[in-house]
This record gives structure tokens, sequence and C-alpha cells, in this order.
């Protein structure tokens, strides 16, 4: 049965993405302006590592504060144009790359974010192709043109080059550097004038124009400046058709918009314009291969992301579901596939970053954090009439390894659940040596930054003073079949771990040794992520 009348407008109206970006593009500082223009927070922070300045909303984490970088993924709700925007801001930085994986496992489009002057970056590029693989819609920012920086023909050649996707320029500067004076919008043929000497950005002066060559603006702005942005748009207009919303939302097309999110130019524009096409919530797919309807009268849903101690205080524990169908109503109870039982949702929230508010009913689209006590784990679906079971997600090879020790003996045990906490929202992975048992874990991150992260939260939020003793592993491999099935047994004298999902896998300390095994197991394949099987 599908939902009809105000539940159903309240799903249509939903709509939820994430930025992408390599680190530095100004993904954070994007997120607060587009707060900013929700009525969220009414001043806006600076990314910066130094103690008296105004930290971001959406790092939430002192040591993000410090280092002026996302380290975990966060989760903001606010209004717009009537319609209810989920945005998640993820991390940049490759160290953390499983983190911004698995959000966009959660989202219906993304922006992608790109530096004016450097370009497709090595993260943007990856995280392109996941949003690729799974066939979401895509919008492009053009950040800092109030800095030095490529000509936008040049930059749209190389997104479409690098990336292999058609561009579709909606917006396009007047001016790079100093010399941007604002943006003509292509959409709506309107001249967009800023003031560079704001701080922020003030009043914009705004000239309707018939044509993009229009004389109408051509004595507001430096003659020289006229002339290049006119040549630019004489081939632009000339080759470009009309925007085709069809195969924006088939992942065909990216919509680019160009501005400065530091000093606010152009952010408005990006947020109008994802109002009018982004998709809302869509259609998702179950391990049996049907499509659940997101305006299906049965609650449905999955947990895409586990947060440990958001509150201190009270040493709690998160997980966030994104609702896939129906209605959530707080107090409801739902169908745990995984442990294959009933459970009461008792607690519910909605957040902008770590400031949380009780939410009592949510609709297909939204994230909902509901407080845990260990019975959810990441990839777990949940419903409220049948079992489901959605897509699997996966979890990645680390590349680094070692052992914690505690300075205080006594307090052994309360790292050990720290780890298993921590393991749990997937911040680390943790393997079990078939000759030590599960009380002394061996720990595997995917970059250096995961190690330093560890031990400061072990540090800051369970008081506990460790030291890592790093191990020479540099390869993890979970070995199958072909059919995908374990494999417990390898010739060559590999020693056989397991995951905290009772998986085997082998740590080996180069890739000669993983051509050795190969060499030595020819029907046995070494994959380099497993799904999280709920």
């Amino acid at each position: 049965m599908l939902l009809t009348g105000l539940p159903a407008q309240e799903i249509q109206r939903r709509r939820t993405f994430a930025i992408i970006s390599h680190p530095d593009a100004g993904k954070t500082t994007l997120t607060e302006k587009l707060l900013y223009h929700g009525g969220v927070i009414h001043q806006t922070g600076e990314v910066k590592g130094k103690k008296g300045t105004k930290a971001v909303t959406s790092d939430w984490m002192e040591m993000e504060r410090e280092k002026g970088i996302s380290i975990t993924s966060s989760v903001m709700t606010f209004d717009y144009q009537n319609l209810r925007i989920n945005l998640l801001d993820t991390p940049g930085h490759k160290d953390f790359s499983e983190d911004t994986y698995r959000v966009l496992m959660a989202v219906d489009s993304a922006c992608m974010l790109i530096d004016v002057a450097k370009g497709v970056e090595e993260r943007t590029k990856k995280l392109y192709d996941v949003c690729r693989y799974r066939n979401i819609p895509i919008f492009t920012f053009v950040n800092k043109l109030d800095r030095e920086g490529k000509a936008p023909l040049e930059l749209i050649d190389e997104i479409e080059t690098t990336l292999q996707m058609q561009c579709y320029p909606l917006t396009w500067p007047i001016g790079i550097g100093q010399r941007y004076k604002g943006l003509y919008n292509r959409l709506t043929k309107e001249v967009m004038l800023y003031d560079q000497r704001r701080d922020d950005v003030g009043d914009v002066q705004v000239i309707p124009v018939s044509v993009y060559n229009d004389p109408k603006w051509k004595s507001a702005i430096p003659e020289d400046i006229y002339n290049q942005v006119l040549e630019e748009l004489d081939l632009v207009e000339g080759v470009l058709p009309p925007f085709d919303v069809g195969e924006f939302l088939a992942g065909k097309i990216s919509p680019v918009t160009f501005g400065s999110a530091k000093q606010n130019f152009g952010v408005d524009v990006f947020l109008n314009f994802f109002c009018q096409f982004a998709p809302g919530p869509q259609p998702r797919k179950t391990k049996q291969g049907t499509e659940i309807d997101p305006i299906d009268a049965n609650f449905s849903g999955f947990v895409f992301k586990i947060q440990a101690n958001m509150d201190r205080r009270h040493r709690d524990r998160v997980a966030f579901i994104r609702i896939c169908s129906g209605k959530f109503e707080r107090g409801m109870k739902i169908k745990h596939s995984r442990h294959d039982k009933e459970i009461r949702l008792a607690y519910s929230n909605q957040f902008v970053a770590a400031d949380r508010e009780t939410v009592d009913e949510a609709f297909a689209g939204d994230i909902v954090g509901v407080n845990d006590t260990g019975n959810f784990a990441i990839g777990d679906s949940v419903g409220s009439e049948t079992k489901v079971q959605f897509e699997d997600i996966p979890k990645f090879a680390p590349e680094l390894f070692a052992r914690m020790g505690v300075s205080d003996a006594m307090k052994r045990k309360k790292m050990q659940e720290a780890l298993s906490h921590l393991s749990e929202e997937g911040a680390i992975q943790l393997f079990i040596d078939p000759f030590v048992g599960a009380q002394d874990p061996i720990i595997g991150v995917v970059g250096e930054l995961q190690f330093e992260v560890l031990v400061r939260r072990m540090q800051d939020e369970y008081n506990l003073d460790v030291r890592l003793n790093r191990l020479p592993y540099s390869v993890a491999r979970w070995p199958r079949t072909t059919d995908g099935k374990p494999v417990d047994t390898l010739k060559g004298n590999f020693t056989i771990y397991r995951d905290m999902i009772e998986q085997p896998v082998i740590l080996l300390n180069q890739e000669w040794d993983l051509n050795w095994a190969k060499k030595e197991n020819p029907n046995v394949e070494f994959a380099t992520s497993i799904a999280r099987a709920r």
C-alpha cells in the first residue's frame, strides 16, 4: 500500500545530499553558508585551527576544530523553499574515505566542490567514481572565485576530460580573483554583481537582461572584463542546448555553478538551483532484487553510520538511519533483520552536527539518529512490517596495523571496550589473532591520521593513556571462493585471522606475500573489500 495525502507530500519535499571534495576545497565553509541561508545559524565561522576563533558548525570533534579539517561525517537538517533538506558533510581527507563511502550510500544526490585554482584533484576523482557507480546526480560548485585560478572554459574542459562527464554551466563568472565582479545566470537571464570589499555578500546588484550580451550591464564593470565574458559566453551559448533535467537525474550531465563560499558569493544561487532540480527520495534496491518505493506505507531504512560519545557526559551511542520508505514515529516497533527480532525505537533525534533535538516523526529521505545500546551495526536493515535487507555496505582493506597498550593495567578491560565501540562505528577495524585471542586485537586503519585520531579519542572520550605498537603488516585480504564464500584454510602456511563479524582474513607484510598466496591458492580470490552482510 502506498501513502497518500500529507505523509506522501512530506516525503516528496525531502532532499538528501552530500558534499564531496578534495581536502581544502572549502567543503565545510560551503556547508556553513548553506546552513546560514537555511536560517539554522546566524553567524558563520571560518575553518581555523586556532584558539579563540569560532569553530565551524559541522565540525563538532575537538580535534576537528584544532586541525581545521572534517574527521567524521556530520548530518544537518534545515528547511529552505518549503523543502526539508538533509545535508551530509563528509571528510575530504583520504584517511577517512570509508566514512565518506558510507555516506554516499545514504544520499540521493551530491555536490562536487572544485577549487578554481586546483581543478579536479585526486580525492575528487575517487569520490566522483563512487557517485557514478550509484548513478547519483551530481551538482558541481566551482569555489574560490575571489582568488586567482583557471579560466572557466579551461576548467570546464578539465572536468569533462578528467571525469568523462558532460558539464552544463548554469552560471558564468564575470572575472576571476581580484577582478571577480559577479555571475551571469544563464537560466534566469540575470547579471548579479558583487562587491568584494565587503566581508560578506551584502547587497547584490541584480540586472535583468533579455540576452547575455544586452548592453544594459556594460557600464557596470570594466570594459575588458565585459568583452572577455561576452567572448566566453558566445562559445557556451552557441554550443550548448537547453538544460536537460532528465540527463542530469540519470547522472549523465552535471550542472555547474560558480562562486565563493567564503565570501558567500553564489551560494544562494546554487541553493536555488538545488531546490529546483535535486531529486527527492528514490526507490531502494533490496538484496532480493526488488525495489522499495519511498511512499510505501511500510517503514524501512538502513544504518549507515554509528557514532559514539557525541555526548561524553552520557557515553551515548547513536545509530544513524536513512529512512527509505514510509513514516517513522518515535517509540515505534521495528523488525531488526540481522537479529531477526523486534526493537522499540524509543529515543530519536535529528541533528545539526552534534546539536540534536528530539524528533517525533520523520519520513522517507530523512536521517534519524536513534539511541543505541549495541543492537545496531553499520549496514543493518530495519522495517516495520516485514523483514527487509537492503544492499550491503562494503568495508575496505586497511593498510596500517598496530596493537594497543595502556599504561594502567587495571584499565585494560576499559580499553578493550573502547576499541570495540570505535570498531562498531567504523573508525577502525579489529582483527583477532588465533594465537592471542580477542583480549589483544590487531587494529587496522586506512591512513596514518586515523591512528592519531584513535589515540586522541581514547584520551579525550575514555580517559585512557594509551600507546600504539606498530606492526609490519601492510596488506589485508579476505580469502573467498569464486562464488563469494569464505575460505578458512590456505595452502602456504598463512595465518587466518578473523574480523569482528567472524570473516576469515589474512594480514601480510607486503605485496610479494600476497602474490605468493595467490600462486599457492589459484582457486581463491583475495578480496580488498567485504560487504557488511546484514
